[in-house]
């Protein structure tokens, strides 16, 4: 006879999860009003542009290569949902299917706003060598001379779109599984957090796109949690023999 592992349960989000949420929007919103983003460019780059646009380690390695490992682990994790090893032996499919489609969404959500932002990059801004002006990113509508399409951080969301992964661990009961949850959402958000910062020292983003990066793929992974979750309710997966 095979033992099939328990799936972890579905129940509904513990109320730090919000509270968290709503004190990492704050601290964005805190952020973006501060105008520290300018300060951190012009900290970081001259008239002649950021002198670490270019470097190998930056370019090639933490740009270039993590771009395409992080293909190859959503390829594997949405391999996993028919074909589950490890960790991911907890799961029941509803959960499996979540994690998979929510950080599909959060990839698109983010490059469906940078495909509709007219927000350049620092790099593009007259104050480092390039044709634009600063313009905020909320300034909806109103062009900036430049190419655009730099708002959020794309780059990043290659590993915040994985924060999906964390939540039916964090959802679940059992402590254990909790602290699982925990472990995996700290590694994505340092992960996502070191690319955010490597296009930051390239010029490519602001420090405020990252932030917004992951707020959005953290709203996201909420929005698909709470959908599977009633889906899962209205068509409950049978039990297996």
């Amino acid at each position: 006879m095979t033992i099939l592992a328990q799936p972890i349960p579905m129940p509904p989000l513990p109320r730090r999860l919000w509270w968290a949420s709503l004190a990492v929007l704050a601290a964005t919103l805190t952020w973006d009003a501060s105008g520290l983003d300018r300060a951190v460019m012009q900290w970081l780059a001259d008239a002649q542009g950021f002198p670490l646009r270019h470097h190998w380690l930056l370019e090639r390695v933490l740009h270039d290569a993590a771009r395409h490992l992080a293909t190859l682990a959503f390829l594997a994790l949405v391999a996993l949902v028919v074909w589950p090893v490890g960790p991911l032996l907890q799961f029941g499919r509803w959960q499996r299917a979540e994690v998979a489609t929510g950080t599909g969404l959060a990839l698109v959500a983010v490059n469906a706003i940078k495909r509709h932002s007219l927000t350049s990059c620092p790099w593009d801004l007259q104050d480092f060598g390039g044709v634009a002006r600063y313009v905020s990113h909320w300034s909806w509508g109103l062009t900036d001379g430049g190419a655009g399409h730099c708002f959020p951080g794309g780059h990043a969301s290659a590993a915040m779109a994985f924060l999906a992964l964390a939540l039916p661990w964090l959802a679940s009961t059992d402590p254990g599984q909790r602290r699982q949850g925990q472990r995996i959402l700290v590694g994505v958000l340092i992960v996502g957090l070191l690319l955010g910062m490597t296009q930051t020292l390239r010029g490519a983003h602001y420090p405020s796109h990252t932030w917004w990066t992951a707020v959005i793929c953290w709203a996201v992974a909420l929005a698909n949690h709470a959908a599977f979750s009633w889906l899962r309710g209205r068509w409950p997966t049978r039990p297996a023999a």
